[in-house]
């Protein structure tokens, strides 16, 4: 009966006895009864029998051991590279057994480990093959290097197999080809499903046969049968179709310098000596001094290896061999990078060589494939490497020799794709999905530079001008709309490209020094744009001479750059210059000779020269809108020049309907949100400022500051003014730690980006002065006034306005101190600049007149003091208007002078006067 042959396998008394009664009558013509009877009964039997119970049965046993013994195959270690350090990837171990590990029922798996060489591929599928060598019953390490291999490690796997005779070999190619065949169709077996294959190093590969160099198909090799599971490490992102991706990636921080230490042995050491006992504090410091010093080495050489495992264990091992320190090797890593990998070994884990050797090998077999994608790989290491796309290479094209591969690869995006798939291909090049741009590895772009110096048929001198001349070109104007993001963006790269070496007959590469001084100059970075700049015009003297309009071009920049640094007399120096040269190569008329013209305007203005500077902004007007019209930028450029003029000169209305006119054209042409438009707001909040409308005045700073911080970040010069102006807005609210916070953000931006006497550095130093004093901080008050006071007269002149500016702020200090003579002193300096400079009605020459009105008033000198403050007030009226608060503190102080002279009835109605004018201002 059907129940009664299962006794075979599983001799169990219980069944016998279900077979026994069931076929208790003995009857024939119930034999399909009684069988069908025996079966159910004995099938809800099995159901309800724990399997562990089964396989402690002598027949299970058995036949369970006669399975492991066909099917188990121990791991074997002869022909898996050694691995002496390994750190991390747990998260890629985790996924890879998830993925992989024995299923019921049973399927084929495929999982392809692909990413850059010596990005520890190898390392990762030895470490996942230990861990889990227990739970498959079988794993087989393959060489995929090429078939030959591959075929050769297949005939040695088939000795391991329970039953072969140990020691049989092949003797020819035939015998090893069908060896390996035997193999996989063991592999193939049915019940035989719960082994690992690991092809190591498949890089060689072709779908079809032979199609490529040496290439195969790593499918062939793949057991026919539907189960196991296959572990393929590659280069070749194209694998991927073959199974599912697990790319490798670079290791973090952490586990970066985990492996250096572990590699180099300083793990196991100090990595610095420890002062004796008891040591000095000087001992103690210079200790704790080299502990930082040697961590932030550390820190450097994890960075600069970019968590490449090969690259890390080639470092560690030749510092533990020649007894290397951390900061020595980077030294000799940043000097001679070459000579030092000749010399490094990466150990028995790394077979296929150091870093000068282990992409050779796809770097050949791309000159095979794709000739013009193995010369743009050399080129993009030129860049930084972090951030390439399509319009920075193909920018290049404005070299006047531009290479043949070069117009082939960036003819149109689809070519420049198709170049980059071969490069992505072989995991030298990767993607960045969310900016359409690729990155090259840190490492491979040292591999690339130096392989590039070391090709005699490759120019090094023209990719570094390809480079150059890329970045250089693709820097836009910043009269374009949203140009700070592309700048911005551009800034890594010209870091990058600036210092190489280029011929000095390439006149393209000089043009782009000049871009690039104009990327630094509109960026905040003076330094560097004076840098390129002056290496611009000197290219352009001697290639054009020093009248080319060009050359011209450069001087009226570096005048630019030169007023920003407060070096006003050199600026005025290349503005002279310039405008000599353009009205003799181009006429007064020309935009080139107007835009100096304008910026002449702005000198005179820096300098306190205003009528001067009038006579420039209205000439330069006159002529932007005959050329160019009514609203176009240079126009308005100048237009708001003029407002910034009018503000100063105390022609408030005037200035109002410049900022207006500005302020629309900017709007309409470039946007709410450009610098030009936000420069404009700034101004009309300092304006209405001036004008006493505080809160207009905030609600202009606070979009202009948050429209720059978007723009052009936190540490822009632009936002600075800004931000140094809120301040000034809060402390005329009496928000005084407002106020502070501002200063202090504006006074250590300026100082890092200008330095300690640049006049914006000053002016906020001016500014905290007066914040102290009314903080009561008056020694630090006088300390930021005085450093203020001398940087202006060193760099402005005794007769600025920002000079006065400060002398009347002491004598606010010194009249507050109660000495008087020293506060008489400096009003009386400051009232005399101010009536010189800027004429006997303006609002900075009423102010100090105030003033002077309350040291007369400490001195008992009250005839003087209401003639001051008449005087005063008058000014302010005409000049501010009723509403404006220096008008009611001018009024204010008149009925103070009233009271204390007895005079009631005048100090309350002066005192009525400023009451109503103070909420009408203030709210």
């Amino acid at each position: 009966m059907e129940a009664a042959g299962l006794m075979n396998d599983f001799p169990c008394l219980v069944i016998r006895g279900i077979c026994d009664y069931a076929d208790s009558h003995k009857n024939k013509e119930w034999q399909g009864y009684t069988a069908a009877v025996a079966a159910a009964y004995t099938k809800e039997l099995v159901l309800v029998v724990p399997i562990d119970q089964i396989k402690t049965t002598p027949t299970a046993r058995d036949t369970l051991a006669d399975s492991v013994y066909r099917f188990n195959v121990p791991l074997d270690l002869t022909a898996v590279p050694v691995i002496e350090n390994f750190v991390g990837r747990q998260d890629e171990l985790d996924n890879l057994w998830q993925y992989l590990q024995p299923a019921d029922p049973p399927s084929r798996k495929v999982a392809i480990l692909h990413g850059l060489g010596g990005m520890g591929k190898t390392q990762l599928a030895i470490r996942f093959a230990r861990d889990h060598r227990d739970d498959f019953t079988a794993v087989f390490w393959l060489s995929g290097k090429d078939r030959d291999a591959l075929l050769q490690s297949l005939s040695f796997a088939l000795n391991r197999l329970p039953g072969q005779r140990s020691g049989s070999e092949a003797i020819n190619n035939g015998e090893v080809e069908q060896r390996a065949r035997r193999m996989l169709r063991w592999l193939a077996l049915d019940g035989n499903s719960r082994w690992l294959i690991i092809f190591d190093n498949i890089d060689q590969h072709s779908p079809f046969n032979g199609a490529i160099s040496d290439g195969y198909d790593i499918g062939e090799f793949f057991p026919i049968a539907d189960h196991g599971s296959i572990l393929i490490t590659s280069r070749l992102r194209g694998l991927t179709e073959l199974g599912e991706s697990f790319p490798v990636h670079k290791l973090d921080s952490y586990n970066t310098i985990q492996l250096l230490l572990q590699s180099s042995g300083l793990s196991a050491r100090n990595t610095t000596s420890k002062p004796e006992s008891n040591p000095g504090i000087m001992a103690l410091d210079e200790y704790m001094l080299q502990i930082v010093l040697t961590y932030v080495d550390i820190l450097a050489l994890a960075n600069r290896l970019g968590g490449l495992p090969l690259a890390i264990v080639v470092a560690g091992s030749f510092m533990r061999e020649t007894g290397t320190s951390i900061t020595e090797y980077l030294e000799y890593y940043r000097k001679s990078w070459y000579e030092l990998q000749l010399q490094s070994k990466p150990g028995r884990q790394y077979q296929q060589g150091n870093m000068l050797q282990t992409w050779m090998v796809s770097y050949l077999e791309i000159q095979k494939r794709e000739p013009n994608a193995a010369d743009l790989l050399l080129l993009l290491a030129r860049f930084d490497n972090r951030d390439i796309w399509y319009e920075l290479v193909e920018s290049g094209r404005h070299s006047s020799n531009v290479p043949g591969w070069l117009e082939g690869v960036v003819s149109s995006g689809l070519a420049f794709k198709n170049g980059v798939k071969t490069l992505i291909g072989f995991s030298l090049l990767e993607t960045r999905q969310q900016k359409g741009s690729y990155t090259i590895h840190p490492v491979v772009q040292d591999w690339c530079l130096h392989i590039a110096s070391k090709n005699k048929n490759m120019n090094s001198m023209q990719l570094n001008e390809l480079a150059l001349i890329s970045v250089g070109y693709l820097v836009p104007s910043a009269s374009e709309k949203d140009y700070s993001e592309l700048q911005q963006r551009l800034i890594p790269h010209a870091n990058h490209v600036r210092h190489r070496d280029v011929s000095g007959d390439n006149i393209a590469s000089w043009a782009a020094f000049h871009r690039l001084g104009d990327l630094y100059s509109d960026q905040g970075k003076l330094k560097e744009a004076e840098e390129m700049y002056q290496r611009a015009l000197a290219g352009f003297e001697k290639a054009l001479g020093p009248d080319h309009t060009s050359t011209l071009d450069i001087v009226n920049n570096l005048g630019n750059l030169h007023k920003d640094q407060s070096k006003l007399n050199k600026a005025e120096e290349m503005y002279q210059r310039a405008l000599v040269g353009y009205e003799k190569a181009l006429g007064p008329g020309h935009t080139s000779t107007l835009r100096v013209v304008n910026n002449l305007g702005v000198i005179y203005k820096e300098k306190g020269k205003l009528n001067a500077a009038e006579e420039m902004y209205q000439r330069a007007l006159a002529g932007y809108e005959k050329a160019l019209g009514q609203n176009h930028m240079s126009t308005l450029d100048t237009v708001n020049n003029l407002g910034v003029l009018y503000r100063k000169k105390g022609k408030l209305h005037e200035a109002q309907e410049m900022y207006q006119r500005a302020l629309a054209g900017y709007e309409k042409a470039l946007g709410l949100h450009h610098p030009s438009t936000l420069r404009t707001i700034n101004n009309l909040g300092l304006l209405c400022e001036y004008q006493g409308k505080l809160k207009e005045a905030e609600g202009m700073y606070q979009r202009a500051l948050a429209g720059y911080e978007k723009a052009l970040g936190p540490d822009h010069l632009s936002t600075l003014n800004t931000v140094n102006n809120l301040g000034g807005l809060y402390y005329d609210q009496d928000k005084l730690t407002e106020a502070e916070e501002m200063y202090q953000r504006a006074f250590a931006g300026y100082k890092k980006a200008l330095g300690p006497d640049h006049t914006s550095t000053l002016d906020t130093a001016n500014n905290l002065g007066s914040l102290h004093k009314v903080q009561g901080k008056l020694k630090e008050t006088e300390e930021m006034y005085q450093r203020a006071l001398a940087g202006y007269k060193k760099g402005l002149g005794l007769g600025h306005t920002s000079t006065l500016d400060t002398l009347n702020n002491l004598g606010n200090l010194y009249l507050d101190q109660g000495k008087l003579y020293e506060a008489q002193e400096m009003y009386q300096r400051a009232l005399a600049g101010y009536e010189k400079a800027l004429g006997l009605h303006h609002p900075s020459t009423l102010r100090t007149i105030n003033n002077l009105g309350l040291l007369c008033e400490y001195q008992g000198k009250l005839k003087e003091a209401e003639e001051m403050y008449q005087r005063a007030l008058a000014g302010y009226e005409k000049a501010l208007g009723l509403g404006h608060t220096s008008t009611f503190n001018a009024v204010n102080n008149l009925g103070n002078l009233y009271k204390g002279q007895g005079k009631l009835k005048e100090a309350g109605e002066v005192y009525q006067r400023a009451l109503a004018g103070y909420e009408k201002a203030l709210g």
